[in-house]
C-alpha cells in the first residue's frame, strides 16, 4: 500500500499520505493505471494535470467512475471550468453534486446575473467554505433583495428543486414553500 501510494505521486511526509493509503488499499496497480487513465479522459486532462490532481486528491481514486462521468459533465459542461483549473483543485471534484456544487454554482450564478455580487468569486472557494460561511456570504446579506433564495437554496441542498425558478410557486413563495436556511 504504502509503495502503491508512492507510486501516485504522494510522498509519505506529505498531508495527502494517509488519504493516499485509504484511496489505494483495495486497488492493484493495474486498477490504479486504469482509473488515472478514466480521470485522464474524463477530465481531458494532460498526465502531468492528472498527476498533479490524484497526489493533491488522492481520494478520486476512490470515486465510482458513474461519479466521476456526472461531475466532469457539470464541472465542465455546465460551469464552463478549465481542467486544468480542475486539475489543481482537484478536492473539487470531491463535493456533494447535488447537495453542495449544483445549489451553490446556482445561487452565485443567480447573484451575479443580477447584479448583487460586487466581484467574481472563486468556484473553488465557493466550493470550499463552510455552509455557515456560504450562508453568510452569500446568502443572507441578499435577503431583502432576494427573499426567495433563502427558500431555494434550502430545498436545493435537500434535492428537492433543480432550478431557481419555479413554475408552480414563482419566486414569490419559495420561503412559504420550500422553508429557509438560516440567517
Amino acid at each position: 500500500m504504502v509503495a502503491c501510494a508512492e507510486g501516485i505521486g504522494v510522498p509519505r511526509d506529505s498531508r495527502m499520505f494517509r488519504m493516499a493509503l485509504h484511496a489505494v488499499a483495495f486497488l492493484s496497480e493495474e486498477k490504479i493505471a486504469a482509473k488515472v487513465n478514466y480521470l485522464k479522459k474524463t477530465f481531458r486532462w494532460s498526465d502531468a494535470e492528472a498527476r498533479i490532481a490524484v497526489c493533491k486528491g488522492p481520494v478520486l481514486l476512490a470515486l465510482s467512475m458513474d461519479t466521476l462521468q456526472r461531475k466532469s459533465e457539470f464541472l465542465i459542461s455546465e460551469m464552463g471550468l478549465e481542467p486544468a483549473y480542475l486539475a489543481l483543485q482537484p478536492l473539487m471534484i470531491t463535493y456533494s453534486l447535488e447537495g453542495r456544487l449544483r445549489p451553490r454554482y446556482r445561487v452565485v450564478k443567480f447573484l451575479k446575473e443580477n447584479g448583487l455580487v460586487k466581484r467574481d468569486p472563486s468556484y473553488s472557494t465557493v466550493a470550499k467554505v463552510t455552509e455557515k460561511v456560504f450562508l453568510e456570504k452569500f446568502i443572507c446579506p441578499h435577503k431583502e433583495a432576494a427573499p426567495q433564495l433563502s427558500g431555494y437554496y434550502a430545498a436545493a441542498c435537500r434535492g428537492e428543486v433543480s432550478d431557481l425558478y419555479d413554475p408552480r410557486t414563482g419566486f414569490e413563495n419559495w420561503s412559504s414553500v420550500y422553508g429557509t436556511t438560516k440567517c
